[in-house]
């Protein structure tokens, strides 16, 4: 056998590259080919899970290939979004990303991933402001009577969150500083567990999401008492926000959109932001959204990075206001 010259060699080797080039670049135009799995880092039923659902639904039909969520809750959302970080670059794996995952970089020590270098951004799709809420058998009509329940009984009520470190404890600690009541902390495993235990009489309160908290409301089981936004919620148009209950200068929103992970191709994240543009421009998927109890807010993949950077350094300051240290 004739040994291969160098130059022979080189040429096979250039060769092999624009074959793999080509298929490569092939691949991005035929994109999508086959479905798309969505992980969301939380259970089936959270505010993420329902706004991914339904966007997901409506992107399946404008790419289409099926949109298949896939649900990895676990240790703050931490879990799935590793799994998103390691998955290959290629567009077929997404992951809804946001100011909990923004939240976690502060939060935790070892994260196991960095949700602004581990992936593409490709665009914000709602937020969801918080409320405050109680049992309706708890007697309590108002924040400022909550507030006087504590201070009448130091930590005696307790209080539910999505666990430590999570929106819901940062705020309860906060509106506790701010007020200079006590509370007892009583962490669970993500937001509908905890407004369920509110629900069902096991805490006294609760400061949650509108969106998981909207059905229980709305059934007579949760009575909200404050939101934790700059304006009145649109779905809670009644009551009042927490500055207009005489407490000032709280306010918890959270956000959500879809990345991808670092490394997918220009030409695969273009295609996949123009369905999402699609996607929420349709009035059945903004009303269906709405409905949930967020609010439909898109964004350019920057304007998304940018949030989410913000939401870090917001973090910082909210941790050392409420005294939580990273885990």
């Amino acid at each position: 056998m004739k040994a291969i010259t160098r130059t022979a060699a080189s040429a096979l080797f250039l060769a092999g590259a624009a074959l793999a080039a080509a298929t490569g670049a092939q691949a991005q135009q035929d994109y999508p080919s086959r479905p798309i799995k969505w992980i969301v880092p939380y259970l089936a039923g959270t505010a993420p899970d329902t706004t991914v659902r339904i966007t997901g639904d409506a992107m399946s039909k404008i790419l289409g290939q099926p949109v298949v969520i896939e649900n990895r809750g676990g240790v703050a959302g931490n879990l799935g979004a590793q799994l998103a970080a390691k998955a290959p670059s290629d567009g077929y794996t997404w992951v809804y990303s946001g100011s909990p995952m923004a939240t976690n970089m502060r939060m935790y020590r070892n994260p196991g991933f960095d949700v602004m270098k581990d992936f593409v951004h490709v665009g914000r799709i709602s937020q969801s402001d918080s409320v405050i809420v109680v049992n309706p058998d708890s007697g309590i009509a108002s924040v400022k009577e909550l507030i006087e329940r504590m201070r009448k009984s130091p930590g005696k009520l307790a209080y539910a969150s999505g666990g430590v470190g999570s929106p819901s404890h940062m705020g309860a600690e906060l509106l506790l500083a701010a007020t200079g009541a006590q509370a007892l902390h009583v962490p669970y495993k993500g937001a509908s567990e905890s407004t369920n235990a509110v629900a069902g009489k096991q805490v006294d309160f609760a400061i949650a999401l509108v969106s998981p908290s909207l059905p229980h409301i709305q059934g007579g089981k949760l009575r909200p008492l404050a939101v934790l936004s700059p304006k009145r919620n649109a779905r809670l148009d009644k009551v009042p926000t927490l500055a207009e209950a005489g407490i000032p200068g709280i306010a918890l929103v959270s956000f959500g959109g879809l990345a991808v992970p670092k490394g997918t191709p220009g030409p695969v994240v273009h295609k996949v932001r123009d369905a999402l543009a699609k996607a929420l421009a349709m009035p059945e998927v903004r009303e269906k959204l709405e409905a949930s109890g967020a609010s439909v807010v898109p964004s350019t993949p920057e304007e998304f990075a940018q949030s989410l950077q913000a939401e870090i350094a917001l973090t910082e300051k909210l941790m050392k206001a409420a005294n939580i240290e990273a885990q």
